[in-house]
């Protein structure tokens, strides 16, 4: 089976299962694990924040996140189809009491686009405390989010008093393909989610990075909503070993998604954007006598593993477990995929 589904469905490297093997533990919520220090030291420099919080999920970091910045009966302003949107089980209104602002379409916004949603002059209307941009962005197909913009949103952010949040699970991949370093990618931002499990390949884990004041009122919200661990450092060890090994592979990922895009924009009743595969997410668009589930439902009867998206809209995602090779193969899968749900 080739899996194209996600980039979280990697397996740890023998390396990796050595590192974490041997990694040395002790109890994290006591703050006692020395190699979930050791992360959480590493990944804050990387990313050029003075600390970090190791948690489950990149849903959690996000989460705590939006906690920090924000309190019940507030607006944050996200892009199109944000992932704390859209696949974080609605806990923007559960756990902190915010709605959700649109900006822009597609999923990337200027500055403009984001002071047009602000609000807080009126006092029946909602106050608005955070903007989050993700980078790359998920649902519109691994794009990046041009710094420029991001440096003008997170000035004009500031400059209102509102807090400003960098959504960063894949920000490594933004690296990999601008050149910018996550330090310079992440530095207009107050707090930066990033995620170990996802192109790194480890089994588990993100991290939120921010201030240290910010940790601390982060550790304590992590323990309430039960994401505190105790030997956590066979974990951890495998985001150490991801965050200082699997980076400069992810270029590679980038290359196999193009490949499986050139091939499949050649297969009659799929559409390919080419001009916006910039990392390693591909969106391939249906024709409208065809649905996604159906496509997907053959494909993987014929061993390719990929995710619907949208009615008419397939995910496939590279990753270090897929070769170029597998690229071509599951292009061709896909267009007998698509036409035997044709002929049907």
């Amino acid at each position: 089976m080739i899996d194209l589904r996600s980039d979280t469905v990697t397996r740890p490297t023998p390396a990796m299962r050595e590192a974490m093997a041997r990694a040395e533990v002790g109890d994290d919520v006591l703050g006692e694990d020395p190699t979930v220090r050791a992360l959480e030291e590493e990944v804050a420099k990387v990313v050029g924040k003075e600390a970090a919080l190791f948690v489950t999920s990149g849903t959690m970091g996000n989460q705590l996140a939006i906690a920090l910045h924000t309190r019940p009966g507030d607006e944050v302003i996200v892009g199109e189809g944000a992932h704390v949107v859209f696949f974080e089980s609605g806990a923007g209104p559960a756990l902190s009491g915010v709605q959700f602002a649109i900006a822009g379409a597609g999923g990337l916004f200027d500055v403009a686009a984001m002071e047009e949603r602000v609000q807080g002059g009126a006092y029946w209307s909602p106050r608005t405390s955070l903007v989050c941009v993700e980078n790359t962005h998920n649902r519109a197909g691994g794009r990046v989010f041009p710094q420029a913009d991001a440096i003008a949103i997170a000035e004009a952010a500031k400059a209102r008093g509102l807090g400003v949040h960098l959504d960063g699970a894949r920000i490594w991949n933004a690296s990999a393909k601008t050149g910018l370093s996550p330090r310079e990618l992440c530095a207009p931002f107050d707090t930066v989610s990033v995620c170990f499990s996802k192109g790194l390949g480890a089994p588990v884990g993100s991290a939120l990075c921010t201030t240290r004041e910010n940790v601390e009122r982060a550790r304590r919200l992590r323990k309430m909503w039960g994401g505190g661990m105790r030997q956590a450092g066979i974990l951890a060890a495998g985001a150490l070993y991801a965050l200082t090994h699997h980076r400069d592979r992810l270029g590679e990922d980038h290359a196999k998604a193009t490949i499986f895009a050139e091939h499949v924009a050649r297969v009659a009743g799929a559409r390919v954007d080419l001009a916006g595969v910039e990392t390693n997410i591909v969106n391939v668009d249906l024709d409208a006598a065809m649905t996604a589930d159906a496509v997907a439902s053959a494909a993987r009867k014929l061993g390719l593993a990929i995710n619907p998206s949208g009615p008419r809209r397939l995910r496939a995602v590279t990753h270090l477990d897929v070769s170029s090779a597998e690229m071509v193969q599951a292009a061709d899968i896909l267009r007998l995929a698509i036409e035997e749900v044709r002929r049907a």
